[in-house]
This record gives C-alpha cells, sequence and structure tokens, in this order.
C-alpha cells in the first residue's frame, strides 16, 4: 500500500469519524431536552424526537463522502489503487469540508435544537417554526457535503 493510499483512507476515516463524532453531540443534547419535555408531556414525543434527530444528518453526509472515497480508491471492489502522494493528498483534501464543517455544525444544530425543543415544550402548535432554526444550520453542512463529493469526483486516479 502506498502513501498516497494511506493519505486518501485517512481522508475517508476523518469524514466519517469528525461528522459522526459533531451528530454525536448534537443528537445528545438535543436528547437531552427531548427527554426533559416528554417527561412532562409524553404527546410531544414524536415532535421533539424529529427535533432531536435533525443534527444526525451530518454523520450520514460524512459516511457518505467515506464510502465514496473508499469507492474512488478501489478499497470497497477488493482492489485499492496505487495512489501517489499528491492523489492521496487531494483525497484527503476532498474530505475535508464534511469531516471539519459537519463536526462543527452538528454541534451548532445540536444547540439550535435544544432551543426549538423548548419551542416546542411551551408552544407545540409552533413546530414548524421552531423546526427551521436547526434547519437553517443543515444548509452549512449540504454545502460541505456538495464541495467534498464534487471533489473527490474530480481527483482524477
Amino acid at each position: 500500500m502506498t502513501m498516497g493510499t494511506v493519505l486518501a483512507l485517512t481522508g475517508a476515516a476523518l469524514a466519517v469519524i469528525l461528522a459522526g463524532m459533531g451528530s454525536a453531540y448534537g443528537v445528545g443534547i438535543a436528547g437531552q431536552a427531548a427527554s426533559g419535555v416528554v417527561s412532562e408531556d409524553p404527546s410531544k414525543f414524536a415532535k421533539v424526537l424529529i427535533i432531536q434527530l435533525l443534527p444526525g444528518t451530518q454523520g450520514i453526509y460524512g459516511l457518505l463522502v467515506g464510502f465514496i472515497a473508499l469507492s474512488k480508491i478501489g478499497i470497497l471492489n477488493g482492489a485499492p489503487a496505487e495512489l501517489s502522494t499528491a492523489t492521496g493528498l487531494l483525497i484527503l483534501a476532498a474530505c475535508l469540508p464534511i469531516a471539519l464543517v459537519g463536526l462543527v455544525s452538528a454541534m451548532h444544530q445540536g444547540k439550535t435544537a435544544v432551543s426549538a425543543v423548548g419551542i416546542v415544550a411551551k408552544k407545540p402548535d409552533q413546530f414548524g417554526k421552531a423546526m427551521l432554526f436547526p434547519a437553517m444550520v443543515e444548509t452549512y453542512a449540504i454545502l460541505a457535503l456538495l464541495v467534498s463529493i464534487l471533489a473527490i469526483n474530480g481527483v482524477p486516479v
């Protein structure tokens, strides 16, 4: 296995690990707030669960980019390419947008989801408006996902 292949694998791993860590944190803190609401009013379970799940998407995006990178370098078909160091660095760099933005945006989306759960706790009829606040944070994760996908696909192997 070449240094380029190792660098590309590192990029795939970082996309999955960092975006997944951010999602775990975001879903965790939103879940704490949601649990408090459900303990007071179990009828709000479905609404707060949906809000809690929003920060989990960054982990999915990181996993998707990880799979795309692994496919690009041939790991998924059992025949990894012998990548040059430059190509490996390009794939590593292509994975960084979703790795870093996924980490940070999921954490902030979790914090915003906590506030949205508070809205639903006090005014359940405002669920649609409450969803918009954490959804706005999602925009940046989607942009990072697109950049990572386009960059990986643009790397010649």
